[in-house]
C-alpha cells in the first residue's frame, strides 16, 4: 500500500570503504588520519566546526537539474544534484527536497567519486528501522517525513572526505489531480545556494488535447522572462534555466534566490458533447470524467466550528474572515445553519434556513460576536449536526436531489464530554446517515490531524491541515471552493464483466465542480476491438445516463511515436488508484502498523522484568544485563537529561508473595517529564495518563487511541503497548505484560525500550541514560563456568575489571507472552562497576524527579 512505498532508504550501500579507498588514492585529498574521521569504527568525534551542511561554503553545487515528464496526469519526475565537499576535512553533504504528498519514490541513488550506491524499497516499519541503525553508525540512510500542507521531505545525509564529490538522484512518479478546473505540477526548488548549472525541464504529453498551459511567477519577480514555454496541440515543453547571475538575489550577492515552487498550471480539452474520456493502452483502461457544463446541485451544508479558548486570536480572527466569505457565496438555492461548541454547544438555528441575503447577514453578525473560550467537546458537536440534518430530512425540509455535508473546524483534541476518540468515531459513524459526508479542516500543528482524517474517510469527506498563521484564511476558502459547487451524486461507472478486471473504485457519493473523478481497470484488449462504459449519476434537474466506445488500439500510433510518452502510464496509474484504494480500506490497520516506525531492530536500551536492564552496545554488537533488585514502593531514575528537560522515572512493584525466598520485582508504574513543554505522562497497568498543568487527559489499556498535545504524540495499541515521541526528536516504547489474574503470585507489570537515535543532551544519565554515549567495553579471556552451558568472561568498562557470565534473555518486543531471546552478558551485583555508584544514588522521590548529583 502507499505508506509501505514512500519511504526509501540503503541497506546494502551503506559500507563507503570503497569509495573511501578511492578517495585516499588521491594526494589532494586530507591524510589517512583525516580519512579515518569519516570510516565507522574509526570516527573520532566531529567537532562542532566540522559538522557543516549544504550552506557553509566549503560545500559546492555543480549542478541541480529537475526533469519532469507528464503523460495524461503520470508525473514522472527526477530531482539530481551533484556537490563536492571542498574542504580538507569530512563533513556531512545534505541532500533535503522536497516531494508532494502521496508521490511513490521508486529509485534513490548516490555516486561517490564515481561509484554508485543504488537504494532499494522497503516496508514502512523496516525502512524505519534500517534507517534508524544506518543514522546510529554515521552512515548514509534517506527516509521520507511529513512536512508542509502537500508536501513530505526526504533527506539523506552522507559523511564525507574532504575533495569528495557527490551526485544524489531521486526519482518519483504522482497523478495530477485537478482541482478547482486546473491540473498544477508543484516541483519544490530549494537547491540551498548558487548551483553552477540550475535547470527544470517539464514536458506534458496529454493525448486529450492541451487547452492551456502557463507557468505562474511563482519565483518572484526577480526570475521573470526566464522561464520558456512551447505548446502544441497535445504536447508542451517548459524550460527554466537562470545562470549563476540570475539566480543571485542581487548583483554583488552570495545567497540564492531560488527557494520557492516552480509550478506548471494546465488544462485539457473537453468538448461539451464528451464529458468524459476513455483512454486505453497497453492492456489498461484509464476513466476521466470532468463535466463542467452543469446546473449545481443544492446544498445542505452545517458549519460546526470550534470555539475553545485555544482558538484566541488569530486563529478565530481568521476563521471568522473566512466563513463571512464563505457564507457570502452561498447560493439561494441553499440550506444552511452554524454550531459553534467549547464545553458547550451552540447553534445559530435550530434547524436549517434558506440562504438569503438577510440570514447570511445575521450569520456574519453572529460568526462575528463569537469570543473563544472554554474545553472542546466535539462529539456533542457534531452529533447535534447530525441531529439537525436528520430532522430536516425527516420533515421533508430537504430536496431529494440535494447534497448533504458537515463542516467540521477545529484546532484541538476533545477535553470535554466524550474524550476517548475511537468512541467518537463510533458515535458518529453509527448515526450519520450515509448520503451525508463530513469534511475536517484541522487548524494548527496541535490538532490530532489523524483523528480528524479518520473522521472524514469514514464518513465520505476529506480532511485537510490549515496552519495557524495569516494565510489560514485563504487555506480555508480555498479548500471550501473545492466542495462548494457538487454537479452531481450518485456516480456509477460500470463496464462489461467478460472484457475488463481489477476496476478501481467506481462508485462515488459526490462529483464536485472543478475536480475529475478517475477509475482504471484491466483490459481484455487481446479479444475485444471496443470498450464500453455506462455512467449513471443524477443531476440537477434529472438522471444523467452517458454511453462510451472507444476502440482498444485508438492511442496506440500516437504514444509509441512519441519520445518523451511513458509507454506504462496507464498500467502505473491504475497501480496508484489501485493503492490508494487499499489505503483507504485499511486505515485503521495501517495507522496501528506505523507504531513501529520508531523503533529499530536492535534496541538500545531495554528494561524489563526483574526489573532486567538489557544494554545493546553498537560499536561492538555486545548486549549488556544487570539487573536491580529494588524493594516496592521505591522509584528509581532511569533518565535524567536535565539540558533537555526531559527524565524517566520506574516506580517498583512486587510480586504477590515471595517464592523460592525471594520476592520477585518489577515496573508498575512509568513517568515521563518533559520539562520544557510542561508535560508529564503517567503510564500505569490501568491508564495511561497525560498532564499539562491542571489539565488531564487518559486513555486505558482497552482502547486504541492518542492524545497529541504540544506536538507530544502518546499512541495506545490495546492491551499491548504505548509509543512517545516527541517533536521527532525522542521516541518511547512501554509494553503492557498481563498475567492471569488470578496467579498466586505474578502481577501485570511494564517494559520500556528506548531507540539509539534519541536525541539527549550530553549531560544525560540515570540508570540506563548513563549509557547513551556509548562505553569503550572490551571483552575477553572466555572460560568455562560454574555452569556448563553459562562460560564466564572478562569484561573492562569505566576502569573496572568485571567477570561477566554468558546467557540468554528475553526482548519482549515481538512476543509479549514468551519473548525473544538474546545473548547477553550478565553483570553481577545490581551491575556493579558497569553502573556507576551505587543502584541506591538512582532512587528519587517523586515520579518526575530528575536525578540530583548524578
Amino acid at each position: 500500500v502507499k505508506s509501505m512505498l514512500m519511504v526509501a532508504n540503503l541497506p546494502h550501500q551503506f559500507d563507503l570503504s570503497r569509495a573511501i579507498e578511492r578517495v585516499s588514492e588521491d594526494p589532494l585529498n586530507q591524510s589517512e588520519s583525516q580519512l579515518g574521521k569519516s570510516i565507522p569504527g574509526k570516527r573520532v568525534a566531529p567537532s562542532r566546526r566540522e559538522v557543516i551542511s549544504l550552506q557553509l561554503s566549503t560545500v559546492d553545487i555543480q549542478s541541480y537539474r529537475v526533469h519532469s515528464t507528464i503523460t495524461s496526469r503520470l508525473a514522472n519526475t527526477m530531482i539530481q544534484s551533484k556537490v563536492v565537499n571542498k574542504a580538507k576535512h569530512a563533513q556531512s553533504l545534505v541532500f533535503d527536497v522536497q516531494i508532494p504528498k502521496g508521490a511513490f519514490i521508486h529509485n534513490f541513488t548516490m555516486n561517490v567519486n564515481g561509484i554508485t550506491f543504488t537504494s532499494s524499497i522497503r516496508e514502512k516499519s523496516a525502512a524505519r528501522q534500517q534507517y534508524a541503525q544506518a543514522r546510529a553508525r554515521g552512515k548514509a540512510a534517506g527516509i521520507v517525513r511529513s512536512s508542509a500542507l502537500d508536501m513530505e521531505n526526504f533527506k539523506a545525509e552522507l559523511n564525507v572526505p574532504g575533495g569528495t564529490k557527490v551526485q544524489f538522484e531521486i526519482h518519483y512518479q504522482e497523478v495530477i489531480q485537478r482541482k478547482l478546473g486546473t491540473y498544477e505540477h508543484v516541483i519544490p526548488l530549494q537547491p540551498g545556494r548558487l548551483a553552477k548549472q540550475l535547470e527544470v525541464d517539464v514536458r506534458i504529453i496529454e493525448p486529450q488535447g492541451l487547452r492551456y498551459v502557463n507557468v505562474p511567477n511563482s519565483l518572484g519577480d526577480h526570475f521573470a522572462g526566464i522561464t520558456t514555454l512551447s505548446k502544441g496541440e497535445k504536447k508542451a515543453h517548459v524550460s527554466f534555466k537562470p545562470t549563476v547571475a540570475q539566480q543571485r538575489k542581487c548583483p554583488t550577492c552570495s545567497a540564492t534566490a531560488v527557494d520557492g515552487n516552480f509550478v506548471v498550471a494546465y488544462d485539457v480539452r473537453r468538448e461539451v458533447t464528451a464529458i468524459c474520456v476513455l483512454q486505453i493502452f497497453n492492456g489498461y483502461f484509464i476513466h476521466y470524467f470532468a463535466p463542467d457544463n452543469l446546473d449545481p446541485l443544492p446544498k445542505n451544508i452545517l458549519f460546526v466550528i470550534d470555539v475553545s479558548g485555544s482558538m484566541w486570536g488569530l486563529k478565530m480572527k481568521q476563521t471568522v474572515e473566512a466563513m463571512k466569505t464563505i457564507l457570502g457565496d452561498l447560493r439561494p438555492d441553499d440550506l444552511f445553519s452554524i454550531i459553534d461548541f467549547n464545553h458547550n454547544v451552540r447553534n445559530w438555528r435550530d434547524d436549517l434556513v434558506a440562504a438569503t441575503p438577510s440570514q447570511m447577514e445575521d450569520a456574519k453578525k453572529y460568526i462575528q460576536g463569537i469570543h473563544p473560550n472554554g474545553g472542546t467537546n466535539i462529539n456533542e458537536a457534531l452529533l447535534r449536526a447530525i441531529f439537525i440534518l436528520k430532522e430536516a430530512s425527516r420533515l421533508g425540509m430537504l430536496d431529494p436531489n440535494s447534497v448533504s455535508m458537515i463542516i467540521l473546524v477545529s484546532d484541538g483534541d476533545p477535553t470535554v464530554g466524550e474524550l476517548k476518540l475511537t468512541t467518537i468515531q463510533k458515535n458518529v459513524k453509527q448515526n450519520i446517515p450515509d448520503d451525508v459526508s463530513l469534511f475536517s479542516l484541522g487548524i494548527g500543528f496541535d490538532v490530532d490531524y489523524d483523528f480528524l482524517e479518520r473522521l472524514a474517510h469514514e464518513n465520505h469527506g476529506t480532511a485537510q491541515r490549515i496552519f495557524g498563521n495569516q494565510e489560514t484564511s485563504s487555506q480555508m476558502k480555498k479548500f471550501y471552493n473545492k466542495v462548494s459547487t457538487p454537479l452531481l451524486k450518485n456516480v456509477e461507472f460500470n463496464y462489461p464483466r467478460e472484457s475488463v478486471s481489477d476496476v478501481t473504485q467506481n462508485s462515488f457519493h459526490n462529483y464536485f465542480g472543478g475536480s475529475e473523478i478517475v477509475v482504471a481497470g484491466k483490459v481484455d484488449s487481446s479479444n475485444v476491438q471496443h470498450l464500453q462504459s455506462v455512467i449513471t449519476a443524477t443531476a440537477a434537474n434529472a438522471g444523467l445516463v452517458l454511453e462510451t466506445l472507444e476502440d482498444v488500439e485508438g492511442l496506440d500510433d500516437f504514444l509509441k511515436k512519441e519520445e518523451h510518452a511513458d509507454p506504462k502510464f496507464t498500467e502505473k496509474l491504475w497501480a496508484y488508484l489501485t493503492i490508494n484504494q487499499l489505503l483507504a480500506e485499511r486505515w485503521g490497520e495501517i495507522r496501528d502498523h506505523a507504531f513501529y516506525l520508531l523503533f529499530p531492530t536492535y534496541f538500545c536500551i531495554l528494561v524489563d522484568n526483574d526489573p532486567h536492564f538489557i544494554i545493546h552496545l553498537e560499536k561492538s554488537q555486545e548486549n549488556i544485563c544487570f539487573n536491580i533488585d529494588s524493594e516496592p514502593g521505591k522509584i528509581l531514575n532511569l533518565i535524567s537529561d536535565p539540558d533537555s528537560g526531559v527524565a524517566v522515572n520506574g516506580q517498583v512493584i512486587g510480586a504477590k508473595r515471595h517464592e523460592n525466598k525471594k520476592l520477585s520485582t518489577y515496573f508498575g508504574k512509568i513517568g515521563f517529564y518533559f520539562k520544557n513543554k510542561g508535560l508529564k505522562v503517567e503510564i500505569s497497568t490501568e491508564t495511561i495518563t497525560l498532564k499539562d498543568g491542571s489539565y488531564s487527559t487518559s486513555l486505558s489499556w482497552s482502547d486504541t487511541g492518542s492524545i497529541i498535545r504540544k506536538r507530544l504524540l502518546v499512541s495506545v495499541k490495546k492491551d499491548r503497548k504505548v509509543t512517545i515521541t516527541m517533536d521527532t526528536e525522542m521516541s518511547f516504547l512501554v509494553l503492557l505484560h498481563r498475567v492471569w489474574k488470578k496467579h498466586p503470585v505474578n502481577v501485570d507489570f511494564l517494559g520500556i525500550y528506548l531507540p539509539p537515535t534519541n536525541q539527549f543532551s550530553s549531560s544525560v544519565h540515570g540508570l540506563i541514560g548513563q549509557f547513551m554515549p556509548e562505553p569503550e567495553v572490551r571483552i575477553y579471556n572466555e572460560r568455562p563456568g560454574q555452569e556448563p552451558e553459562k562460560p564466564e568472561a572478562t569484561m573492562e568498562v569505566k576502569g573496572h575489571k568485571l567477570t561477566v557470565t554468558s546467557g540468554m534473555q528475553k526482548d519482549y518486543r515481538g512476543d509479549r507472552v514468551f519473548g525473544t531471546k538474546v545473548h547477553c552478558w550478565f553483570v553481577h551485583n545490581s551491575g556493579k562497576g558497569f553502573v556507576d555508584g551505587h543502584y541506591k544514588d538512582y532512587l528519587v522521590p517523586h515520579l518526575y524527579s530528575f536525578l540530583k548529583n548524578p
